[in-house]
């Protein structure tokens, strides 16, 4: 007999609320009260043989930047605690709700979702599943980890640079980044206007692919697997394969093998000169921190003992970037991302591994900036491909190397979301007969 929804949610809040657990960590509100009369409505609705879609009575908690009516939205940082109320609900989560979604409480993030190693040092750091001394991944941290504890069925999370992948891989559960345009933004405190994605986390493809379906205004179903036969994927080799941890590289050779055994030979694909043209469109400041500092500016340097130093130091990059400079950026963008989306006709998905390296400790990483910045640089080198160039993207688990997940990513030309869930859907099922 499957669990109601009232008794999955209660198994949900014990997990939060155990003081040897993440969950004082992992969450910044707790919704008991409103998420039990969601669950009983849920339960009533099931008991009438009526249902709300396939959503109804499923647990999921909600990032902390996104607007709830009544309720201040603090993105992470005490800068926002005083701030007015949302007087609206984000339409993604508005969308959720109506679809019979038990939103059980807001989750912890990196300050403003500015950097993918998910440390806050104002409301603590959840600890990753695998090792409580590693970091989760940012910036969706408590996101990755409610799922990833079973304190939520789904987590709601944004990604900009890979803020729902990268702490998905690192946490080993599924992550998934829509087309930009997929799911509407509003309501959620931005970090870049150009980059910043609307994406779910979980442990199946299927839960990934129900609540984006219901986020984007379509209506949700667990995507069929594609069939693998005839799947053309492609490798980036070079720089995005380069510097491996160990354990990432044996993961993804061992991943590769398994495609192989499928019939799956993915081709080598060139993308050494469009990376260098991204490299250099950032070069003039980058989106994130260009568009940081205008959200910014008015606090930046009033408040600048409020942010966190190393949150504060990635935004003051953008303080230098001219107008020209910026106008530069998006028309070079544009044209770049149309090369991409030529590049990629010929091909159903790129398959890469999600991050470089597995997690780091935290306290390695809270005590020393170079550390902290080489290991944010290195977690965001793959998955911010997506976001520049404006692709879909998801992460999958792959068996945990050394006791640390391994994530493997796949990513497609713009638009082709619900395709590539169906890839993703294939290859889940083909690794879970592994």
């Amino acid at each position: 007999m499957i669990p109601s929804a009232r008794d999955r949610l209660d198994a949900c809040l014990a997990r939060i609320a155990d003081p040897a657990g993440e969950g004082g960590r992992a969450f910044t509100k707790v919704w008991a009260d409103s998420a039990r009369a969601a669950a009983e409505a849920a339960d009533l609705r099931a008991r009438q043989g009526r249902s709300l879609g396939p959503l109804d009575g499923r647990i999921v908690s909600v990032k902390d930047l996104f607007d709830i009516p009544g309720e201040v939205t603090t993105a992470g940082s005490v800068l926002l605690r005083d701030a007015a109320p949302a007087t609206a609900m984000a339409p993604a989560i508005a969308r959720l709700q109506a679809a019979g979604a038990v939103l059980v409480g807001r989750t912890n993030m990196t300050e403003f979702a500015f950097s993918g190693v998910g440390i806050n040092p104002h409301y603590g750091t959840p600890g990753n599943p695998a090792d409580r001394s590693r970091i989760p991944g940012g910036s969706s941290s408590g996101g990755a980890v409610s799922v990833a504890d079973g304190m939520a069925e789904i987590a709601i999370g944004s990604d900009t640079g890979g803020s729902t992948r990268i702490p998905a891989a690192l946490c080993g559960i599924v992550g998934w980044k829509p087309s930009q345009s997929r799911v509407p933004t509003a309501g959620a405190f931005p970090l870049s206007y150009a980059l910043d994605s609307i994406g779910p986390m979980a442990r199946t493809v299927a839960d990934c692919a129900l609540a984006d379906a219901v986020m984007a205004g379509i209506p949700p179903a667990v995507p069929a697997p594609a069939p693998l036969a005839g799947l053309r994927l492609g490798i980036p080799r070079g720089a995005l394969l380069e510097g491996l941890d160990e354990a990432v590289a044996a993961a993804f050779g061992a991943a590769l093998q398994v495609l192989g055994t499928a019939g799956l030979q993915p081709g080598d694909v060139p993308l050494t000169d469009l990376l260098a043209e991204m490299a250099a469109v950032n070069g003039r400041g980058g989106f994130a921190a260009t568009e940081a500092f205008f959200i910014h500016r008015a606090w930046i340097d009033s408040r600048a003992a409020e942010f966190d130093p190393l949150v504060r130091g990635r935004i003051e990059r953008g303080r230098a970037v001219t107008a020209a400079d910026y106008i530069y950026m998006q028309r070079r963008r544009r044209d770049l991302i149309a090369a991409m989306d030529g590049l990629l006709a010929d091909l159903d998905a790129l398959v890469l591994p999600t991050t470089p390296i597995q997690a780091p400790a935290i306290a390695a990483l809270a005590a020393s900036e170079p550390a902290f910045t080489a290991a944010n640089t290195a977690l965001l080198r793959n998955t911010a491909v997506g976001n520049f160039f404006d692709l879909c993207a998801i992460s999958l688990p792959l068996p945990a190397q050394g006791g640390l997940p391994v994530g493997l990513m796949l990513m497609a030309r713009n638009g082709q979301d619900a395709r590539l869930l169906r890839i993703a859907a294939a290859i889940e099922a083909l690794f879970a007969g592994k």
